[in-house]
């Protein structure tokens, strides 16, 4: 497979995709996207939701696929509250898969670059991203504690 980037040392993905302004565009496409999807809309409009969610959503994309540690230097939480804030909510096969799609077109409409291997790191990234927060669908189970923000590669979870 050809390499999106011929020079000595390979970007990130942040890199890649544009840096701090590409993924807060994402946050806000994906953002936007989901708002705008009949089932993904309820969880995405509540009341309780943080007012700088579009840029702590940003921060954390941005550190997981290789961007500077802006999430969890902010201590804005760890991956294990991540898991617990999205946990308890009962099976949610559907809502995943669609919360993907909207990932992946949230891409086009914030112009990342459309290199297929760029986009297939991407999107791997995303779906293991929602089987790790889903994975607590009972009240009465939690993500185990210390879980340190993940980080994601070319080559997927490292």
């Amino acid at each position: 497979m050809t390499r999106p980037y011929a020079g000595p040392v390979r970007p990130t993905l942040y890199e890649f995709a544009g840096g701090e302004p590409a993924f807060l565009a994402l946050a806000a496409a994906h953002h936007a996207r989901c708002l705008a999807d009949p089932e993904l809309n309820h969880p995405f409009s509540h009341p309780g939701q943080h007012p700088q969610h579009v840029e702590r959503l940003a921060a954390y994309w941005a550190e997981v696929l290789g961007g500077p540690p802006l999430y969890s230097r902010e201590r804005h939480g760890d991956q294990t509250g991540l898991i617990a804030m999205h946990s308890g909510n009962g099976e949610m096969t559907d809502l995943a898969r669609r919360f993907v799609e909207c990932f992946v077109l949230a891409a086009d409409d914030a112009g990342l670059p459309t290199d297929p291997e760029f986009r297939a790191a991407l999107r791997a990234y995303m779906e293991w991203a929602v089987v790790e927060f889903t994975a607590y669908p009972d009240h009465d189970t939690r993500p185990p504690d210390g879980l340190a923000v993940p980080h994601w590669s070319w080559d997927g979870l490292r």
